[in-house]
């Protein structure tokens, strides 16, 4: 029995050595870096005293009372209610289009890919120019059609929504790979049968391809929302890191990255930082009970 112990102790650490390589920037990157963010948000800390005050939920407490905190909450909600579903329903709209077979249609997937891959930094600059008040496209397409132009990113009504337009540009493609995968993993000898049944196009769409990509549907939402809400790189680069006009493009991120490196309150960055992760937790969570409900796995 001592034999067959020590024999089973043996394997084990034989398999943590091998798990070290992974388990150490686990630790080093992911759980550290928490876990101290997690003191940080119980202090008061300037980033440059070596000192920091112990304040305990202090941070916590004075978040009802900050406007822009709202704000930043309110926009970010509004960006990812918006991009998200709309991103998803385009990337399946150009997933059944480019899963017919069309000419150069692996040219096309391409194209639609592109921004996916493309630096944000590079793609919002990019955008800068089109969104342009002056000889931007999106107000010289807007003339052309006689419809009225807009100073899109310098206007507090349509600065954010100029963003959302953008980021599901930049987000379909993706969406729309993922989707292509799961269709040609949908069987056509369903589609088939259904249509020797006399079912039309709508009928195949809703009552096979959609129920058979459920669980596709559910992957990229739960992702697509955790990237939404932590969306903080094209709001940097577009509204030259300041979140105007007047807060107007001011999300949870960017809010807590002004906090921490402008204001330099890092406890209170970090307290708004732990508060954006157990939203992110929460959401999962529920967005996988309502899996069970209307996901089918067989």
């Amino acid at each position: 029995m001592a034999g067959h112990g020590s024999s089973r102790w043996r394997d084990a650490l034989v398999g943590y050595a091998f798990l070290l390589p992974s388990l150490l920037p686990l630790v080093l990157f992911t759980l550290y870096p928490l876990a101290d963010s997690g003191y940080l948000s119980l202090t008061k800390w300037n980033l440059l005293s070596p000192v920091k005050q112990f304040v305990g939920l202090s941070n916590y407490a004075a978040m009802p009372r900050d406007p822009v905190l709202r704000q930043a909450f309110a926009n970010t909600i509004l960006y990812t209610v918006t991009v998200v579903p709309v991103s998803v329903i385009v990337g399946f709209v150009l997933a059944l289009l480019l899963n017919r077979p069309l000419r150069l249609r692996a040219l096309w997937r391409g194209i639609f890919f592109l921004p996916t891959v493309v630096p944000i930094a590079a793609l919002s600059a990019v955008w800068l120019w089109i969104y342009d008040p002056h000889f931007g496209l999106m107000n010289y397409a807007l003339q052309q059609l006689h419809l009225p132009t807009s100073a899109w990113l310098q206007s507090p009504t349509s600065a954010l929504w100029a963003i959302v337009l953008m980021m599901i540009w930049q987000t379909a493609g993706y969406n729309m790979v993922i989707l292509l995968a799961g269709l040609q993993n949908v069987p056509e000898e369903l589609h088939e049968a259904a249509r020797l049944d006399g079912a039309g196009w709508g009928a195949l769409l809703w009552r096979i391809t959609v129920p058979m990509l459920s669980p596709t549907f559910l992957f990229l939402v739960v992702v697509s929302a955790i990237q939404a809400f932590r969306v903080f790189d094209p709001i940097y680069v577009m509204t030259l890191g300041l979140g105007g006009p007047a807060n107007s493009t001011t999300t949870l991120v960017f809010h807590m990255y002004r906090q921490a490196f402008m204001f330099l309150e890092v406890g209170y960055a970090s307290a708004i930082a732990y508060v954006i992760v157990g939203i992110a937790l929460l959401f999962t969570a529920a967005q996988m009970g309502l899996a069970k409900r209307w996901v089918t796995y067989d």
